[in-house]
């Protein structure tokens, strides 16, 4: 089965006779009781009732349903709701900073926002309607007001339609709010996924783990092809603590993990418990962001099968993947690399996606293995920016989409990523160095290198105390570029985004003051 129409993407499911199990670490938000394990039909239900809240307040064909909430995979489920009347989803993450998100709403316009209380008079100023999850608010509609509203006939998306509306993650100022439609997100994204693939592939015996931003437009895609391979269960992790996760993967063994970057980070002190619920994954997948050798190489370790793989992928909410990658153990074990393995990102995937480096400045094509800006070709590409059509206009060009990322395209088609071009410093790679000193510290969580304009870089050392060791932090910097002398925060010092990125023009400028960067930030 390959997905189509997500309106009734269960109820198909369910019709050709899917026996996924879902497993949840906590209960939906639209949901009135406490339910936490869901078969396909069950979701094919829940998603029919939110159409008929959605109905009910008058959203219909064409208008923008905006959900802002804590994070969960309900997200996806009152997407496909507001899909099934033919309106168009539009997804923001809840950890965006108020003055993001009034920016955003701004754009949107929405005709009905789904939220909770928190955000309820923010939404009050730019959408017609506001439902509430939670508690009563003035001026909003309580969801148990909209229960058991019979849905209208669902409405099958056009083709070249806007479907979705997911932002960027923000890491370097306001999101963009990115449109794709049933062809680009499902048919070209999400159906490529849901081929099955030898050794990567999701079999029907998997059971599979999600740890991810949920108003992410991954998880979007992630839903339309993971329920048409119909794995044996699903566990969606809305949080990162790993004690609050523990007991659930325990109970369920994920034998394929996809999460963020930072889940990834902060799930790693299970790796050492006596009963290790990654022991029998076959395949990671990581995305939204880099990935640094240690935390990559210690989960491959900790898996007890023979040859489990770790999937990295490189792209943008615009593009989808543009380039992917399988790690080993063997391709993680080197050390104290000075150009460390997983900065290599593979070769763009065959037949879908092309590739070429260009000078920032002339745009004119550079030889094989010179670093430049990347540009890529893809039939994913989004359909634009709302309320930023000419940002978009300028970031295309006959057909090649402006990655905004300095890399280099070696001589044997494989793509090295170095910055963005906003962080991009002459002469050496920030995100290279970041992996060298993660390899080198095993003490600590997470390594940033913030660039500068007439100054060395910046280095931020993230650890559990917010203290580092001297001698071990001299003994890492001795081979490498001058840095300034780092500074060192606990985990929740870092501002971040809603996929666990660091928001580094943020960073930068409550360390320093300034948010100068030695790039022109033209793409970001």
């Amino acid at each position: 089965m390959r997905p189509y129409d997500m309106g009734v993407l269960f109820d198909e499911c369910a019709d050709r006779g899917s026996a996924t199990r879902v497993r949840l670490d906590r209960p939906f938000d639209i949901a009135p009781d406490e339910k936490v394990d869901y078969g396909v039909g069950e979701l094919a239900v829940l998603v029919a009732e939110v159409s008929g809240w959605l109905a009910a307040v008058g959203a219909g064909a064409g208008d923008r349903v905006a959900v802002l909430k804590p994070n969960h995979w309900d997200y996806d489920l009152i997407a496909c709701a507001a899909v099934r009347l033919g309106a168009v989803p539009a997804q923001l993450s809840a950890h965006l900073p108020p003055e993001s998100l009034a920016e955003l709403l701004r754009r949107l316009k929405p005709a009905v926002l789904v939220t909770t209380a928190e955000h309820a008079a923010l939404g009050a100023d730019f959408a017609s309607r506001v439902i509430t999850l939670d508690t009563p608010e003035p001026g909003a509609i309580h969801v148990d007001r909209l229960r058991g509203h019979r849905p209208p006939p669902p409405r099958r998306p056009g083709e070249h339609e806007p479907l979705v509306i997911n932002h960027t993650s923000g890491t370097t100022g306001t999101p963009k709010l990115v449109v794709h439609s049933t062809s680009t997100a499902v048919r070209k994204l999400a159906g490529l996924e849901s081929v099955r693939l030898p050794a990567i592939g999701v079999r029907r015996d998997d059971t599979l783990a999600n740890a991810s931003s949920y108003a992410h437009g991954r998880t979007f895609c992630w839903t339309a092809n993971v329920f048409c391979r119909a794995p044996a269960r699903i566990v969606i992790l809305s949080g990162q603590h790993p004690d609050a996760v523990d007991v659930l993967l325990r109970r369920y063994p994920p034998t394929y993990v996809e999460a963020l970057p930072a889940a990834f980070v902060r799930f790693r002190p299970l790796l050492s418990r006596l009963d290790n619920p990654f022991r029998d994954v076959r395949v990671f997948l990581s995305s939204h962001d880099a990935m640094h050798p240690p935390v990559v190489r210690d989960y491959l370790h900790a898996s007890r099968r023979r040859r489990p793989l770790w999937i990295q992928s490189w792209g943008q909410v615009e593009t989808g993947p543009i380039t992917f990658r399988l790690l080993t153990r063997k391709s993680l074990a080197v050390r104290w690399d000075r150009h460390p393995p997983t900065r290599d990102l593979g070769r763009p995937i065959p037949i879908r996606t092309r590739l070429k480096v260009v000078d920032p400045a002339t745009f004119e094509p550079v030889p094989r293995g010179r670093p430049g800006l990347a540009l890529t070709r893809t039939p994913a590409r989004c359909l634009g920016y709302v309320g930023e059509n000419q940002r978009w206009q300028e970031k295309h060009d006959a057909g090649w989409w402006n990655t905004g990322d300095i890399a280099v395209h070696r001589r044997d088609g494989r793509v090295l990523l170095l910055d963005r071009e906003v962080d991009t410093t002459l002469g050496l790679s920030c995100l290279e160095l970041e992996d060298v000193l993660e390899d080198r510290l095993p003490g600590v969580l997470e390594c940033v290198v913030l660039a500068m304009p007439g100054k060395d870089p910046l280095p931020v050392v993230v650890t559990d105390t917010g203290r580092v060791d001297a001698a071990e932090w001299t003994g890492a910097v001795h081979d490498l570029p001058d840095l300034q002398p780092p500074r060192v925060l606990t985990w929740d010092e870092i501002p971040r985004t809603g996929t666990g990125k660091v928001r580094r023009l943020a960073l930068l400028t409550m360390l320093t003051g300034c948010a100068d960067t030695p790039g022109t930030g033209r793409w970001t």
